[in-house]
């Protein structure tokens, strides 16, 4: 996983730890939503809150490769999480660096592992410095970014994590041309993930599955200084972050929803079937003075390269939540079963 933790990454954290078919065997912390520092002790945190044995998070570089670094805790708190206050971890960052996790693991385990980047391709753009193989090397990547039949988050037509670092989305696209056609990266761009819309109703029903207490039901009227009290912790934190994404869409007249950009990525990840996808060459504006920063796909073959992603265009929503509620919900009753039980 390649993070910028983040209500919406912590989300895709918990369903690959509730997904019996997925092993973490390293995180990188990607400054993205709050600086990398930020990233990593919210990670670390939701490890601590979950439960988890050791899972190795390595800090990623500070600054995007070519410009400032932008964060947005408009949209994701002071913190990264919303209006969660999650504990502080005695858990510590890896002595390696997260370009250095990327290439060391992809080394280590060729054709085994699925990279999933869910904030600004920062650190993988590095690992490719280190590491020119890495299409080779890795199994599958997975990309939640990008925005092509569809306005952008951030600006007219950039979606965030491409916007922050828009030098090294173009590196990592780039050098995935070189991928073969079997392992071109899945890109969960804004067409596909603004229809994943979590509402209230979710988390009631996640609050059950859980058998968490007492189950509540968050509404536009909570004031901001509210806070869960659902007995199950896991239940409770997310809860408490996710209001603040509810909140943030309302304020931009998108609804009382959330958007769960990150782990619809995840769900693909481990399976690619919820997906319906199209091959494509993507590139990425860097010049343009309206238009730097925006994800541009040729999905007829103008330019005469060939596909360098595969971008999914279709999927059920429905599905994607029924099992998100059944694993995380489970898996939150496991870690901490009700009293009752």
């Amino acid at each position: 996983m390649d993070v910028d933790t983040g209500i919406d990454d912590s989300l895709a954290l918990l369903y690959l730890l509730a997904s019996p078919e997925a092993e973490i065997i390293g995180i990188a912390a990607t400054a993205g939503n709050v600086p990398a520092a930020q990233v990593a002790a919210n990670t670390l945190a939701w490890l601590d809150v979950c439960r988890v044995g050791d899972i190795e998070v390595a800090l990623g570089a500070a600054e995007p490769l070519a410009i400032p670094l932008r964060t947005t805790e408009d949209t994701h708190g002071p913190q990264g999480v919303g209006y969660a206050e999650l504990p502080l971890s005695e858990r510590s960052v890896s002595s390696r660096s997260a370009a250095q996790l990327w290439v060391d693991l992809a080394r280590a385990h060729p054709g085994e592992i699925i990279g999933l980047c869910t904030g600004p391709l920062t650190n993988l753009a590095l690992a490719l410095r280190l590491e020119p193989a890495l299409p080779q090397l890795l199994q599958r990547l997975v990309i939640m970014g990008g925005a092509f039949n569809h306005p952008g988050n951030t600006t007219p037509t950039n979606e965030w994590n491409v916007h922050v670092d828009p030098e090294a989305a173009k590196e990592v696209f780039d050098a995935f041309s070189a991928a073969p056609p079997r392992r071109r990266p899945i890109v969960c761009a804004l067409d596909i993930t603004e229809t994943i819309e979590m509402r209230p109703k979710h988390l009631v029903l996640l609050g059950e599955r859980a058998g968490s207490t007492p189950v509540e039901t968050v509404t536009e009227s909570d004031p901001p200084q509210a806070r869960s009290a659902a007995s199950n912790p896991i239940i409770r934190y997310f809860t408490d972050a996710v209001r603040f994404y509810f909140d943030f869409h309302r304020l931009y007249d998108q609804g009382y929803l959330a958007h769960m950009h990150d782990p619809f990525a995840a769900a693909v990840a481990l399976d690619p079937r919820l997906a319906v996808t199209r091959p494509a060459t993507v590139d990425v504006e860097l010049v343009g003075s309206i238009t730097r920063a925006t994800t541009v796909a040729d999905w007829t073959g103008m330019w005469g390269r060939d596909p360098n992603a595969d971008i999914v265009i279709g999927t059920d929503p429905d599905q994607f939540f029924d099992r998100l509620i059944t694993r995380v919900g489970d898996y939150a009753r496991a870690v901490y079963p009700p009293q009752h039980e």
